[in-house]
C-alpha cells in the first residue's frame, strides 16, 4: 500500500478522495456516538461540509470512458443527488425530524461512500494502485 498514487493524482482527485475518507471516519463515529448532543451536531455540520467537497470535487474529475453528458459519467449523477439530499437531511434535523435525518444520513453514507467508494477500488483507478499496487 502506497499513498504515492494519489499523492502524485491531480489536486482534484486529492481533494475528492480526502475528503471522501474524512467524511467516511467521521460517519463512523457519528454511527457509534450519542446522538442529538453537541459533540453529535458539531461533527455532523463537518461531516457535510465534508460531502459537500466530495460532491462538488466530483465534477472536476472526469476521466471515466463511461460517459453520460459531455465529460460526466453515471457516478456524476450521485453526486448530484448528494447537493440535494444533504440539505434535506439537515433540514429534516433542523425540524426535529429525526427518523428522516437518521435514514437520509444513512442513505448517503451508504451510497455515496461505501458503494461509490467500492468503485475507486476497480483495477485501473487510482485507489486500487493506491491499495494493491500497480
Amino acid at each position: 500500500m502506497s499513498l504515492a498514487p494519489l499523492l502524485n493524482a491531480p489536486f482534484a482527485i486529492q481533494l475528492h478522495a480526502f475528503a471522501a475518507m474524512g467524511a467516511f471516519a467521521l460517519g463512523i463515529l457519528q454511527f457509534v456516538a450519542p446522538k442529538g448532543t453537541l459533540p453529535h451536531r458539531t461533527v455532523g455540520w463537518i461531516w457535510a461540509g465534508l460531502m459537500l467537497v466530495v460532491a462538488i470535487s466530483s465534477f472536476w474529475i472526469t476521466g471515466d470512458s463511461v460517459r453520460l453528458a459531455g465529460p460526466f459519467s453515471p457516478i456524476h449523477l450521485l453526486s448530484i443527488l448528494v447537493l440535494f439530499m444533504l440539505p434535506a437531511a439537515l433540514l429534516f434535523a433542523h425540524r426535529h425530524k429525526v427518523s428522516a435525518h437518521s435514514k437520509t444520513m444513512t442513505g448517503l453514507f451508504i451510497g455515496a461512500l461505501i458503494i461509490a467508494g467500492l468503485f475507486t477500488f476497480v483495477p485501473g483507478r487510482i485507489m486500487h494502485t493506491v491499495a494493491f499496487g500497480s
